[in-house]
């Protein structure tokens, strides 16, 4: 028998849970949540464990898959303003309640602060049941973008007095950790986030896609995919590639993505090419025709579009925070700006313009990061965490997993 043989056989996989998972996003919702979720979903099942999971009603013909290992409970919901398509759930507190009084769920996770994810806190409460969070999105940094930045300090508090009830809440990245720290928030663990590099890979490159935007295959097309929408700093990235295209006039930008400022932005620029929401293996094509990636926004807690941009080998140019700081050294797998410094944004970008021989190299080595980002090592972790919870008996404590990672 070989090693890796003697390791299957004596170290046992841990115990199955049965996890009742709340979240108000989830797909064929396309954002960076939603699709967090829907792998995350698929692994616990492939890991043995039983999924319960609770969310919104999508739309009339939204149906709730059931089987031996996932189970779909649909609740009502109201659409989100400003957020075509996402909607919220509504308060179902006792609903919840007589959910799992049937059937007992080891643990829940809540994947999302509202009305919905606040009931599964309080029905998990009364039911004592062991809770952990996410903290996925930044809505107190939101609020400044949407004319209601008197908002910031009542929402940061909302979320801090939410998490605080958990036994634990997950964060990407060791600096949003300490951020939260600083502002109060207890219990939190980092669990980062992976990239499927089977789906975004170079060997999507198509050049036919990139003739239909009127580019040569020696044109450098820079690339934004996401939301178009206030919180994404948009215009900076209008910025940075004017200044890219007078040092480099063979080249072209390429907007993905759709939002409440795609119609105002695509007046104001006729030149640039607006490609509208894509997604699966057809947002992996245009990714990999792209050759540097601009992602200016201030308000990510991680930013995966920035690790599919990497593993689709493009040279990304983002601020110094989140996903870029974890994962970006400057210079060598990308490009990075001190936080909310515009000016050395834009000469960061300005670099892979001048030289864009340099740019494909980056966009390797950015390849070859995103390789070692296992969607499967960062669900170990999260199965250490929740099994840690479980395992303790006051689980508003510092938990202690059993296997550091």
């Amino acid at each position: 028998m070989n090693d890796e043989l003697l390791l299957q056989t004596f170290i046992p996989r841990p115990q199955p849970l049965r996890i009742a998972l709340v979240t108000e996003t989830y797909p064929p919702e396309i954002n960076g949540v939603a699709m967090t979720l829907g792998r995350q979903v698929i692994d616990l099942q492939s890991r043995g464990h039983q999924v319960q999971l609770i969310r919104p009603k999508q739309g009339v013909a939204d149906k709730a898959t059931h089987n031996a290992q996932l189970e779909e409970v649909l609740k009502m919901g109201v659409p989100i303003p400003r957020y075509a398509g996402l909607k919220m759930g509504l308060p179902a507190k006792a609903a919840l309640v007589r959910l799992w009084q049937l059937k007992r769920p080891d643990l829940v996770h809540i994947a999302t602060e509202g009305p919905l994810g606040w009931s599964a806190l309080a029905a998990a409460h009364k039911l004592r049941l062991p809770v952990s969070t996410d903290f996925h999105t930044n809505f107190h940094s939101y609020s400044k973008h949407y004319g209601a930045g008197w908002l910031r300090r009542p929402i940061l508090a909302y979320l801090r007095k939410f998490h605080n009830k958990a036994c634990v809440t997950l964060v990407p990245t060791e600096g949003m950790r300490k951020e939260l720290q600083t502002h109060g928030y207890r219990n939190l663990e980092v669990v980062s986030r992976g990239v499927d590099t089977m789906m975004f890979t170079p060997v999507r490159r198509d050049e036919t896609l990139r003739a239909s935007w009127g580019v040569k295959p020696d044109t450098q097309v820079v690339i934004y995919v996401g939301r178009i929408a206030p919180e994404k700093n948009l215009p900076l990235v209008f910025e940075a590639y004017a200044a890219m295209h007078a040092i480099n006039p063979n080249s072209r930008l390429v907007i993905v993505g759709d939002g409440p400022e795609r119609a105002a932005l695509q007046a104001q620029n006729p030149d640039a090419i607006f490609c509208g929401m894509r997604s699966g293996e057809d947002l992996a094509r245009h990714y990999a025709a792209g050759d540097v990636f601009l992602f200016p926004s201030l308000t990510e807690t991680f930013g995966n579009v920035t690790t599919e941009a990497m593993a689709s080998g493009l040279a990304v140019v983002a601020y110094q925070y989140a996903a870029a700081e974890a994962l970006i050294r400057h210079g060598e797998n990308g490009m990075v700006a001190p936080y909310n410094d515009a000016k050395k944004y834009i000469e960061a970008a300005v670099e892979l313009a001048r030289e864009p021989a340099r740019a494909k190299q980056i966009g390797g080595r950015a390849h070859q990061t995103a390789l070692s980002i296992s969607w499967d090592s960062i669900h170990d972790r999260f199965e250490r965490v929740l099994h840690a919870i479980i395992d303790k008996e006051d689980c508003h404590g510092e938990i202690e997993l059993a296997v550091d990672g």
